[in-house]
């Protein structure tokens, strides 16, 4: 009887280990690059170190993107962690590198776990100033 009970009480907390180690969250990997069109590759900012548009831009950030991207755009946002790709800090050089237009077409455009932001950011200006407020982020 005592040997049952072990047996049970030792596949009960094999189990419950398995458990475990699936419900940490796993290591994650940047999602594949972007291709994206030449159009937005050379996209000039109208809006281009409008200082007018920071706040516009801050209002815009903590409303549609923070909740992923953090309050600082280090990626680290309440829903990141429900993603399945890693995102990538507003400040890093990798980001920070590309035109733009090409931040435009990632942050409006969008793709996968990337929404688009087209029907919810309407006025171009407004999606410029997120453009110049992420930016700003380095």
């Amino acid at each position: 009887m005592k040997k049952i009970h072990l047996i049970s009480l030792t596949s009960l907390v094999l189990i419950g280990l398995v458990l475990m180690a699936f419900s940490f969250p796993q290591d994650k990997e940047y999602g594949p690059e972007w291709e994206i069109p030449a159009k937005y590759k050379n996209m000039e900012n109208p809006y281009k170190g409008d200082k007018g548009l920071k706040n516009v831009g801050r209002s815009i950030y903590m409303k549609h993107c923070r909740s992923c991207h953090g309050n600082r755009g280090t990626g680290n946002g309440a829903k990141a962690r429900m993603l399945d790709v890693k995102i990538r800090d507003f400040a890093s050089e990798e980001v920070q590198s590309h035109t733009d237009g090409e931040l435009y077409y990632m942050s409006i455009i969008g793709r996968d776990e990337m929404p688009s932001f087209e029907k919810k950011i309407t006025v171009e200006e407004d999606r410029w100033a997120l453009i110049n407020f992420i930016r700003g982020m380095k």
